[in-house]
């Protein structure tokens, strides 16, 4: 899935360039578009009692950019198993078209409760739709 932004002056530190920090705020609006695009957008996952909290993020950072830049961010789900879900970010400089950023973010399926589940059993509805996403 790619996702493209602008980057606004207020995500800018004193040096001009992006903090390093929005980086995973960027990577998680590319992650719940990706979701809407695919027909499972949080709300929709949350009626029906999951959650996908992250249990871990990773970023190295090759270049940077400036307000008024636009990235473009290739999401890819790397490894899913009904419980946990791995996604990876390509970050690139739309001008340029540069590496701004490699990421990965580690997820996992839950209740309300926050219990981890395995929606193979809990929802086999979605656990198909993701599974599938996997194998394209």
């Amino acid at each position: 899935m790619i996702f493209e932004r602008k980057i606004n002056y207020y995500e800018t530190d004193r040096m001009g360039v992006v903090h390093h920090s929005n980086y995973i705020r960027f990577m998680e609006e590319a992650r719940c578009k990706w979701l809407e695009d695919i027909g499972m957008p949080f709300e929709v996952l949350e009626e029906n009692g999951i959650t996908i909290p992250v249990l871990g993020v990773s970023c190295e950072y090759k270049n940077h950019v400036t307000f008024g830049d636009t990235i473009i961010i290739d999401l890819t789900v790397k490894e899913y198993n009904s419980v946990r879900m791995t996604v990876e970010y390509n970050i690139t400089d739309k001008k340029t078209g540069k590496v701004v950023l490699i990421g990965k973010t580690k997820h996992c399926f839950t209740n309300r409760e926050l219990r981890p589940i395995s929606l193979k059993k809990y929802n086999p509805d979605f656990n198909f739709k993701f599974q599938s996403l996997l194998e394209n």
